[in-house]
């Protein structure tokens, strides 16, 4: 009889993130280093990576990578897609034949534009558009998945170890300023394709250790919004809730990372008239926005990279800096495995938000008075 501690690693799973701040293009090995150190905390069912700066030469358009688990699914979804889209260009995904192949979907990707016939006619912004376009290809067309649908950024996920997705993807070929990647070890959702992380909407990509036991809550209010939550995962909401948060509400990005993270309602009672009163609007306002349970997230955007865990710290996260690149990761052996000597290392406290921005982007989500305190900005 197999034992629960021999069958189950309740903290399992490993994240790692690496960002340039001088957008300084890195080629994946670095990434793979960190992700593989930790093969013991994931189980083979699912590994992923997203870069930034990868399609340089296509930046102008939206790089949508997709699975098909038929012939009939690709052409249904390449149809939808050349009434709403310019597609510049279009491809298999190359691969490596390791193993993985046999069980792989078809892997396609497309570089496309809006037709702004098409936004003008149902009056939605650029980014409304593609969002409608993610949501109706995943809920409408049977056997159809988006995996990334942003500007110069793609993810590369499987169901495999991190590492050897790495190798089916060809990884070495690719050149990013920003790396992320994870290693599954699902406990409560299937293994499979679409589930593996990072999750990723527009120019968002999340990967996730842990457990958000309020995703039910999460799920609805998401739907709310027009979200659909298909994926069977609930990291896929916290990718979604961001771009609510942060794009559709218009909140600062720091604000909407402690309202992840939200501080106890005795902790609020302690605080002086000013914070306490918008607190407690934070909290009645963005109440089913809270992700409660255990977590560490690390979020890559065309800004930079972001890192936090939940409010009382279940879930491990080190961070560290060396000249101009800031590393993640689960655990510090992975960045030593790296960066053997960084200028400073440390573990950000219970939800405590890491940011490092590359050049030029220290603006896009400024400071907010909210937050005086709680965060760490890598300067």
């Amino acid at each position: 009889m197999v034992r629960e501690g021999l069958a189950r690693i309740p903290a399992g799973c490993a994240v790692a993130g690496i960002v340039d701040r001088r957008r300084q293009a890195m080629k994946a090995d670095g990434i793979v280093t960190m992700i593989s150190l930790m093969h013991d905390r994931s189980n083979g069912l699912g590994g992923g990576f997203a870069v930034y700066g990868c399609y340089s030469d296509m930046s102008d358009y939206y790089a949508f990578h997709l699975f098909y688990e038929s012939s009939s699914a690709q052409t249904e979804t390449e149809q939808f897609m050349s009434i709403y889209f310019k597609v510049e260009q279009k491809e298999p995904i190359p691969v490596r034949k390791n193993g993985l192949q046999k069980h792989a979907p078809r892997i396609w990707r497309y570089f496309v534009k809006p037709k702004v016939s098409e936004i003008n006619e149902q009056d939605l912004s650029e980014e409304e558009y593609i969002i409608k376009t993610v949501m109706s290809i995943n809920r409408d067309i049977p056997g159809a998945f988006v995996a990334s649908s942003g500007k110069n950024m793609g993810a590369f996920k499987a169901v495999g170890y991190p590492e050897d997705v790495a190798d089916f993807y060809r990884l070495e070929e690719y050149q990013g300023y920003l790396w992320l990647a994870h290693g599954r070890f699902p406990t409560n959702t299937p293994g499979w394709w679409g589930g593996a992380h990072p999750f990723t909407l527009l120019d968002w990509s999340v990967v996730h250790n842990g457990e958000i036991s309020s995703y039910g809550a999460n799920r609805r209010y998401l739907e709310m919004f027009g979200y659909h939550c298909g994926l069977q995962t609930d990291t896929e909401a916290i990718t979604y809730l961001l771009d609510l948060l942060v794009r559709k509400h218009r909140l600062p990005l720091l604000t909407a990372l402690n309202i992840f993270a939200a501080p106890f309602w005795e902790e609020i009672g302690r605080m002086d008239p000013e914070r306490q009163r918008l607190w407690k609007v934070l909290r009645s306002v963005y109440g089913s926005a809270l992700l409660n349970g255990p977590f560490s997230i690390i979020v890559g955007c065309s800004h930079g990279l972001i890192a936090m865990n939940d409010r009382i710290k279940l879930r491990p996260l080190v961070a560290a800096v060396n000249t101009e690149k800031v590393y993640v990761a689960s655990e510090e052996a992975a960045i030593r495995a790296v960066c053997r000597q960084p200028d400073r290392l440390w573990t950000p406290a219970g939800g405590e938000p890491v940011l490092a921005w590359v050049e030029h982007q220290t603006s896009k989500h400024g400071s907010s008075s909210l937050c005086d305190g709680l965060v760490r900005e890598v300067s």
